[in-house]
């Protein structure tokens, strides 16, 4: 009778250990794909004061919270605290989210962040024109929205002077590997709608709008 009862133990040992490993596996795929979602995060647009941003962690099951960069540009994250956001990409930010929960809160923290609503009164830095046209100076580049080119930029430095050469129109960019000088025909942009060859604009970029040699 004892013999029976230990082997009858013993069976729903096994099944409980059983049900636990096909749990397990049913799990690693769904963790998994959820994983690999953080590589689908946008990586390109830089967060900034004042934009509004979808928060979570998959792994708790919540709905997405939404949350705004502070002024300073931090983030509140829940349950850790304050988060420098300002200047990364959501994919960046949520990275740096991952690495702070696991190494306090979580074993496996999949942060997924999106932006909601862009602050269109912040600008993402300055582009620079000067030469031939009305109004020299830096003008902010705002953030999200329609992109800032170099035909806009002029624009906005009040358009060219009686005695600019549009075609030979030069923008000025700083990289990793030096200066780089690109000539751009806003004529033809503008007569012919090339807008491909319209160049966008990036912090710091300086354009020169040179004098026609033949005035006419």
């Amino acid at each position: 009778m004892k013999m029976r009862f230990i082997m009858l133990i013993a069976v729903c040992f096994a099944s409980r250990l059983g049900s636990a490993a096909e749990t397990t596996e049913t799990n690693r795929p769904v963790l998994a794909n959820a994983a690999k979602s953080m590589a689908v995060l946008d990586d390109h647009q830089k967060l900034g004061p004042g934009d509004r941003v979808t928060y979570r962690v998959v792994e708790d099951q919540d709905e997405p919270r939404s949350l705004t960069i502070t002024d300073s540009g931090e983030l509140e994250v829940p349950y850790y605290g304050l988060v420098q956001a300002a200047g990364k990409t959501s994919r960046q930010l949520a990275q740096e989210i991952k690495t702070l929960l696991e190494r306090k809160l979580y074993y496996e923290a999949t942060v997924i962040i999106a932006v909601e609503l862009v602050n269109r009164t912040r600008s993402t830095g300055k582009v620079y024109v000067t030469g031939q046209v009305r109004n020299k100076g830096g003008f902010d580049i705002p953030a999200g929205g329609e992109s800032l080119t170099v035909s806009k930029a002029i624009l906005n430095a009040g358009g060219f002077s009686d005695f600019s050469d549009k075609r030979n129109v030069k923008l000025i960019r700083k990289t990793a590997e030096g200066t780089k000088t690109f000539e751009i025909n806003v004529l033809e942009i503008w007569e012919k709608g090339k807008l491909e060859k319209d160049l966008v604009v990036q912090s710091g970029d300086l354009i020169v709008v040179p004098a026609r040699l033949v005035n006419f």
